[in-house]
């Protein structure tokens, strides 16, 4: 069965915030520690549907831009400001 790519209505450029609770370990003030982004406000950087033109369905196909800082994310878990 082939995986089919899920429509994301978000583009490069909106604000978002992260409405559930998602943990990461790679964040810049807390490298190595567990920290919640849930409330954190970022701006959509890129939503990764193709690669070298073939479609694609990434598990977190939204690329959130906070500062420097870039994580991905499901649609269902951010929330457009």
């Amino acid at each position: 069965m082939a995986a089919q790519s899920v429509p994301v209505d978000m583009q490069p450029g909106d604000q978002v915030r992260v409405c559930r609770s998602v943990v990461v370990y790679n964040h810049p003030q807390h490298r190595g520690e567990a920290f919640d982004m849930e409330g954190q406000q970022g701006e959509v950087f890129n939503v990764l549907n193709d690669w070298k033109g073939r479609p694609i369905s990434p598990t977190l196909p939204v690329v959130v831009a906070f500062g420097k800082f870039r994580a991905h994310f499901r649609e269902d878990e951010l929330a457009t400001v």
